[in-house]
């Protein structure tokens, strides 16, 4: 049984306060208001293990917003002498000590913070000083793979992202055709590690396939335009980010792709569908 986490227990016995669930070792309780509505001695339930307000373990049928080990964007339900609490989705909120804010919280904003156990109390406490919970000594990728992104923060360079949860890496504002706003997740490429073990990020697969998937954005566009789009070679790479979310380079390369298999034909004033 493990705090923090989400378990798969046994139902032990029925009492006026609850389900006593058991891994075989432990026991823990389900209060009534999260029975289910149909339940024999003996099944199997998945629950969340945390710890309540008198620092007992409690099992909840209801789903964190963030486990222990992972990261979330979460806001400021209200701050103390002690600390700031955040809505986590649970009836106990979770704790984020001074010494644990990357800058100092406010009620009613969202940080992006990390769960883990602290090991003097064994409570679950959060922290946004999200930088020490990432390692880039140890890789575990590969360039051109595909990774899970979270949106750590946006500085002028570029985006700033959690990359498996476990590195921390760079989309460069040039690669960027969207909006994307802190604690998004998002699908990206490994595109280059450096020697000093920098990670630069992209949205979109390199090479061929990737030029591929713009021609169907391309041809989709045409169709949904009655076969017209005002776009060219000559047109701003502003707009074409705009209404295509690609680089002018790309697009140079699928409508010459397009074009060479005579699917359109380009003019002065836009691309036309044949």
């Amino acid at each position: 049984m493990k705090i923090g986490f989400n378990n798969k227990l046994t139902i032990d016995r029925l009492t006026k306060v609850g389900l006593f669930l058991t891994d075989g070792k432990k026991d823990v309780l389900l209060p009534l208001k999260y029975i289910p509505k149909k339940y024999e001695i003996g099944d199997e339930i998945n629950v969340f293990v945390y710890l309540d307000h008198e620092e007992r373990p409690v099992a909840t049928t209801l789903k964190p917003y963030i486990t222990v080990g992972n990261f979330a964007y979460l806001s400021v339900n209200y701050i103390n002498k002690f600390g700031a609490f955040l809505n986590w989705g649970l009836e106990k909120d979770l704790f984020v000590p001074f010494k644990e804010q990357a800058r100092p919280m406010e009620e009613k904003k969202r940080y992006l913070v990390f769960a883990y156990i602290d090991e003097k109390t064994n409570r679950i406490v959060a922290s946004s000083r999200i930088s020490r919970f990432l390692n880039n000594e140890n890789l575990e990728i590969e360039i051109g793979e595909e990774v899970d992104l979270i949106v750590s923060h946006i500085t002028e360079l570029g985006i700033n992202v959690i990359i498996n949860n476990k590195h921390s890496g760079l989309i460069y504002k040039s690669d960027v055709y969207e909006e994307l706003k802190t604690g998004q997740k998002i699908k990206g490429f490994i595109k280059t590690i450096r020697e000093d073990n920098k990670i630069d990020v992209v949205l979109q697969k390199q090479g061929f396939e990737n030029i591929a998937s713009f021609t169907e954005i391309i041809l989709s566009e045409l169709k949904a335009n009655k076969g017209f789009l005002r776009l060219n070679d000559n047109s701003h790479p502003e707009d074409i980010k705009t209404v295509l979310k690609m680089s002018k380079k790309n697009f140079k390369k699928a409508i010459g792709n397009l074009y060479k298999e005579r699917v359109i034909e380009i003019k002065e004033d836009g691309i036309y569908l044949l």
